[in-house]
């Protein structure tokens, strides 16, 4: 069981807001996680979208979340922040993929016995690696 890690302070995650780490998962393989603060919670996923998974949904400066909703910027589907879910366009019916984190006296903290902080920020920041969008949406 891995100690929990610090991400950030809960005051500099407003709701409508995420912040991007990159984790070692338990395969070895580094991965993107998506740590987004709704007005009902504050919840951890993967970083793809599930309709197009090389599509991710925080491109490096912060995933476009809508009343609650994560949306994707190449599709538009929209996932809902605190389930995952997705019951609209080229997404719908699928769910992201949690990754565990908690609260814990007003700082947030990854809880994922399966994946290993890094750091804050994406795997790779190089704009060359980005999966191509047809659009850019941001809110």
């Amino acid at each position: 069981m891995n100690e929990p890690t610090r991400v950030t302070e809960l005051s500099e995650l407003s709701a409508g807001e995420s912040v991007l780490i990159t984790v070692r998962d338990a395969d070895g393989s580094e991965e993107e996680v998506i740590v987004v603060r709704t007005d009902e919670c504050v919840a951890g996923w993967k970083n793809f979208c599930q309709h197009e998974t090389d599509q991710r949904l925080d491109r490096g400066f912060g995933a476009a979340i809508r009343d609650g909703d994560i949306v994707c910027p190449k599709h538009g589907s929209m996932f809902d922040g605190c389930t995952g879910y997705c019951d609209n366009g080229e997404a719908s019916e699928s769910t992201l993929v949690a990754v565990d984190v908690d609260v814990r006296d007003d700082v947030v903290y990854l809880t994922d016995d399966e994946c290993e902080y890094l750091h804050e920020g994406g795997i790779d920041d190089d704009d060359d690696d980005m999966p191509s969008s047809s659009s850019h949406l941001t809110f």
